[in-house]
């Protein structure tokens, strides 16, 4: 085992796959000569050289259908997009080329690409750059999407997505680049659509992916110091969604918080409720509840960035209206 920084996780993950695949390549701007907008293709350069980690122009539509063209050729490209925001401009062809032209081919023509970069808030960036669209690409058939949590499993799924056969959403955040975990050495691949509990417990489970995992775990914290014993979930995919695992835990806690920083309409959060009121009503004690980000957009002013993420106080609060609801 090693310590690494997330970033240096994901670096790790795509030259051990451009070593092993010579059709594995990286496009994106600035992932080349300035070495990466966030630093995570520094040094690629330099083992791969130009024909393989390619600087693009400003034009996300552009080199994103070039990158579905390239993948139905045979090739398996890796799309950086500086950040999700700017995903928009190509969502025409991630949505109606990438996810669909296995399915319109019969057959004939998978598409093994990767859209990866930071997704969600990250500071004082307002708006326009501060958009969590998981759900949105979840909601596409013909689509895989991933949001890690921490260094190992992002460079573990990062493996298996690029080997996938089929197109790859791969979503990270700007303030998790710089962390730290510990990484097993050697040859690895975590499987797309598994979970994964990250803490035990048996009052309550507790759901969240991606950078919301923290919040969720320092919940889970502090509720132990008050005798409540939080499950937390990192879901680790959004699509496909392992409902087996929730489902499986809201039986033995029978409470169920979800934390998503996303908008609150027809999120990831909305869909688990369901599931688990369809699957396994008859466990719960207590009302499905989610805490989410504000049904706003993301203010700039860093006072209403907090009032807009859910934060362990949220959750810990939600945590016991649900165990005071059941106790009633």
């Amino acid at each position: 085992m090693r310590e690494l920084q997330f970033r240096e996780a994901l670096r790790e993950a795509m030259s051990e796959e451009m070593r092993r695949d010579e059709n594995v390549f990286l496009l994106g701007e600035e992932v080349a000569q300035y070495n990466g907008a966030y630093k995570v293709s520094q040094g690629m350069l330099d083992e791969f050289g130009a024909r393989r980690i390619i600087d693009t122009p400003i034009s996300e539509l552009g080199f994103a259908g070039m990158a579905v063209g390239a993948a139905m050729n045979g090739l398996r490209p890796i799309v950086e997009f500086m950040t999700f925001n700017f995903s928009l401009v190509a969502i025409d062809q991630v949505i109606n080329s990438a996810a669909k032209m296995m399915s319109m081919s019969g057959g004939q023509f998978p598409v093994p690409i990767v859209f990866r970069g930071p997704t969600a808030s990250a500071g004082q960036l307002s708006s326009q750059h501060s958009q969590a669209f998981e759900n949105w690409y979840a909601n596409c058939p013909g689509l895989k999407v991933i949001v890690p949590s921490n260094p190992a499993d992002a460079k573990g799924l990062l493996k298996s997505a690029i080997r996938d056969h089929d197109p790859v959403i791969f979503m990270e955040s700007e303030q998790m680049y710089g962390d730290k975990g510990m990484v097993p050495d050697g040859e690895y691949l975590i499987p797309i659509g598994v979970a994964d509990i990250k803490r035990p417990g048996k009052d309550v489970t507790i759901v969240s992916f991606g950078k919301m995992m923290k919040v969720a775990i320092k919940a889970a914290e502090e509720l132990a110091a008050e005798s409540i014993d939080a499950e937390v979930i990192d879901l680790r995919s959004v699509r496909p969604i392992d409902y087996g695992t929730v489902i499986a835990s809201v039986k033995k806690t029978n409470r169920l918080v979800i934390v998503e920083e996303s908008w609150p309409l027809a999120s990831i959060a909305s869909e688990i409720a369901f599931m688990v009121q369809k699957e396994a009503f008859d466990y719960l004690d207590a009302p499905v509840r989610r805490v989410m980000g504000a049904d706003v957009p993301l203010p700039y002013a860093p006072t209403l960035i907090d009032a807009y993420l859910p934060n362990p106080a949220r959750v810990v609060n939600m945590v016991k209206e649900v165990m005071y609801q059941s106790a009633r």
